[in-house]
């Protein structure tokens, strides 16, 4: 087949798109006896549409699956998708224009579960678009019925092994979102305040100024604290300070944990400002004043303050506190304070029943099985160690929303005893279904458990989730422990870690056997995207601007776990690389039209040194992929292909394959015989990074002569057609080329024009001149060639003069 003049990468890709799924390239085979390379995909959230980091850091992914299936293995790749938690309630609510809450929740969850139904096939296309070899047949929903079940198996499992408890307890709260959250879902922000310096009075008749950014919270103050070795104010210990606006007062402490050195030296201890305050508050056994709702707003205990947001509410608490001239100073300020990774809401501290998982006295446990794991690359661990090192409270896995996989339990209204359900019972709905059995206690009556299970609680699950789909197969057993999960570095602490926790407690075992950590794309200054900097670029206008295979080929332009810059001319040298290998294999399909794939009884020097130089790229590739390292593949691979193959070797073997009479059908036989080998090779090594285009080259030719029906289904380049001589004197070949070329440059003339002569020195032997003096002839058109062989003992190896 005849290549048109032009690649049109819109058509082709489609086109392949629908090759690939018609054909079931991908497709995992359960029956299969091959060895398996399993993936623990991750699931993108369905509540955005696909962004350049996401298709940044699963094409990444795709490389190494599209390596590993063409190595032989069968390689389990499935597809999930990301619909449970907060991110997709968020959008359901804004495009059906509802408000969960006002809702029952079986109403609620009924409308997502449609909803969703209704727009994920338009936002799975977007990986198929850009080329992610998954086998999509093999697809879970994190808040389908099948993942419910073994998150909420997952809960009696843990239940059971008393490493999950319900607390009514101080802990992290998201006013915004009206539910608690976890450590993990905490991010630092830095925050521009204010340090307000109030003056308080003492019963020592002398007056205290305290200084707080949360002045708001002044009704809740319970203690004052002062650090013992604190000389300048230890007279006051033991003394008591009047609240302001109030007639209560409240005892001057010791408190070693107070820092002498912020504002005054005196902290005010209030309920609660922060998760210090709690362990303040347990230790000296202090009762809270709790003034905060739910929602941010302020009760009935905050007096006069009562129904203001917190933020007004700061404000409010600092002009009465001028009004009696309470301000000593306000100092503006910049700090970091914890908010909601999801909302960026500033969290808050209350009081509520939670749900937990016992886990801190497993620490040492948890870094140990992150040590089996091999880690791409071997820094990242780092994080993962020192999340676990900074860990202070165990999990809490309850949220309060309506939209999420229900907690598996209910609470006897006689006793207080907690039911949990059967498994056989699973999935359940306590606001629906109840238990199988009563209650010891002998009661019948029960109140639903009306909170939702963590989202991470379930996509830690992902492994068993994914495999379980082949639980009745006898295969199911050999998927676990995967073996990779790719993921990028900012998760690390999310799912990464909580995937492991699970694992530990369920398994016994490390879920996966590799972690290829991906770093961010981002914007050409080197700034994180968002769409409040404006600097967001959307893949799909680059796809329609470039293609799926340019997209890709800048995302392998990053080392491992690196961030890469955008930077659009990557886009443009993809697409060079595109139209180069098109041309290229235009020329070498022509002449390979009567080739009939017989190899010649001698070889030609000149192709034993292309098949040389490949074979050594494609044995580093193959170690380079095996350690996630397509970057360098890639590179080589582009390097070569531009300057040993289509700048020399396609020169080179022209006129043999111009003047078979001349040279002699030998000599053009070893020409084709190089020439399709080598761009063969250079095909699927490109194939894991460009699978569109080499799948339109594989298939305008290479098809019908290697008998299978896909370039990703082919065997990865093994050719071991390495010779170290041919080499050494191809080398030697290409730096006389270089020579004489640079010495038409020089003289303005074209490269097809003759030159007089030619001296090349060497260390090769005249006979190993004498087999390329053909091809350098036609190459250089020289009339005159010299070669004068070099000692050995010399300190150059080649000299070459030209005379134009």
């Amino acid at each position: 087949m005849e290549l048109p003049k032009r690649y049109n990468a819109e058509e082709s890709e489609k086109k392949w798109m629908k090759f690939w799924e018609k054909e079931k390239i991908y497709s995992f085979n359960p029956e299969s006896k091959a060895e398996i390379y399993s993936i623990d995909t991750p699931p993108p959230t369905v509540s955005g549409k696909m962004h350049l980091g996401l298709s940044f850091s699963y094409s990444q992914q795709d490389f190494v699956a599209r390596f590993q299936r063409m190595l032989g293995k069968n390689v389990f790749y499935p597809f999930g998708t990301d619909d449970n938690g907060l991110a997709t309630e968020r959008m359901i609510e804004k495009m059906k224009n509802v408000k969960g809450q006002f809702m029952k929740r079986k109403e609620f969850v009924d409308l997502c579960l449609k909803t969703l139904e209704e727009i994920r096939p338009d936002f799975i296309y977007n990986w198929k678009r850009i080329g992610i070899s998954a086998d999509y047949s093999i697809y879970y929903s994190t808040i389908n019925k099948h993942s419910q079940k073994i998150s909420q198996k997952s809960f009696l499992d843990l239940y059971k092994m008393n490493r999950i408890y319900r607390k009514r307890a101080p802990f992290v709260w998201c006013p915004e979102c009206q539910t608690a959250i976890a450590q993990v879902e905490m991010k630092d922000s830095k925050r521009e305040s204010n340090l307000v310096y109030m003056k308080f009075d003492t019963s020592k008749g002398k007056q205290i100024v305290i200084a707080t950014t949360r002045p708001e919270l002044l009704p809740s103050c319970v203690a004052i604290h002062i650090h013992p070795n604190d000389k300048r104010f230890n007279k006051l210990i033991g003394a008591k300070a009047k609240i302001p606006f109030s007639n209560r007062e409240v005892k001057i402490t010791t408190n070693k944990d107070v820092d002498m050195e912020f504002g005054s030296g005196i902290v005010y201890h209030c309920t609660f400002g922060d998760m210090d305050d709690v362990k303040w508050m347990e230790g000296l056994e202090i009762k809270p004043i709790e003034i905060m709702n739910k929602n941010g707003t302020l009760n009935d205990k905050a007096g006069r303050f009562k129904g203001l947001h917190v933020k007004k509410a700061r404000k409010a608490v600092i002009e009465a506190l001028k009004e009696e001239n309470r301000i000593y100073k306000i100092e503006p300020i910049k700090h970091v304070v914890n908010v909601h990774e999801r909302c960026e809401t500033d969290i808050e501290i209350l009081t509520t029943d939670q749900w937990f998982i016992k886990y801190l006295d497993l620490k040492n446990d948890f870094i140990k099985y992150g040590r089996k794991i091999k880690w791409y690359p071997e820094h990242m661990r780092s994080r993962y160690e020192n999340w676990i090192h900074g860990l202070k409270w165990d999990w809490n896995i309850s949220r309060q929303r309506h939209f999420g996989i229900p907690i598996p339990a209910w609470h006897c209204k006689q006793c207080n005893e907690i039911i949990v359900a059967e498994e056989k019972q699973l999935p359940v709905d306590p606001l629906v279904d109840k238990p199988d059995k009563k209650c010891k206690c002998g009661s019948n009556d029960f109140i639903p458990e009306k909170d939702v299970l963590d989202t991470w609680a379930t996509s830690s699950l992902t492994p068993d989730i994914a495999a379980e789909l082949f639980k009745d197969n006898k295969i199911f057993k050999r998927l676990l422990p995967m073996n990779l999960r790719p993921q990028a570095h900012d998760i690390i602490t999310f799912w990464l870690f909580n995937t492991v926790v699970k694992s530990y407690f369920h398994h016994k075992n490390i879920p996966w056997k590799n972690v290829m950590i991906s770093g961010w794309a981002l914007d050409p200054h080197g700034k994180k995207m968002s769409k409040s900097k404006g600097n967001v670029v959307d893949p799909n206008e680059m796809l329609k601007k470039y293609s799926a295979d340019a997209l890709r080929f800048w995302a392998a332009g990053s080392n491992l776990g690196e961030d890469l810059p955008f930077q659009e001319k990557d886009l443009v040298t993809g697409q060079k690389f595109i139209t180069k290998i098109w041309n290229a294999s235009k020329f070498a399909f022509m002449h390979l039209k009567d080739y009939k794939l017989k190899k010649p009884k001698t070889m030609e020097i000149m192709d034993l040194w292309i098949l040389t130089k490949l074979s050594k790229l494609a044995k580093e590739s193959t170690k380079n992929f095996m350690d996630y390292e397509y970057s360098h593949t890639k590179l080589e691979t582009d390097k070569l292909f531009w300057h040993t193959f289509c700048d020399n070797y396609l020169e080179i073997v022209k006129d043999r394959i111009y003047n078979p009479d001349k040279r002699g059908k030998e000599a053009r036989l070893s020409a084709q015989y190089g020439l399709y080998h080598s761009l063969l090779t250079i095909i699927k090594l490109m194939a894991p990074i460009t699978p569109f285009i080499t799948e339109e080259l594989y298939q305008a030719y290479y098809k019908k002569h290697e008998n299978t029906k896909s370039i990703h289904l082919t065997k990865w380049p093994d050719l071991n057609l390495i010779d170290n001589k041919a080499e050494n004197i191809g080398d030697f070949f290409v730096y006389v080329l270089q020579h004489v070329r640079r010495a038409k440059s020089e003289k303005n003339m074209s490269l097809k024009d003759p030159i007089k002569k030619v001296i090349a020195k060497s260390k090769i032997t005249k006979a190993d001149f004498e087999k390329i003096k053909d091809d350098l002839y036609a190459t250089t058109k020289a009339e005159e060639i010299v070669f004068e062989p070099l000692n050995k003992e010399s300190k150059i190896d080649y000299e070459v003069v030209v005379d134009i």
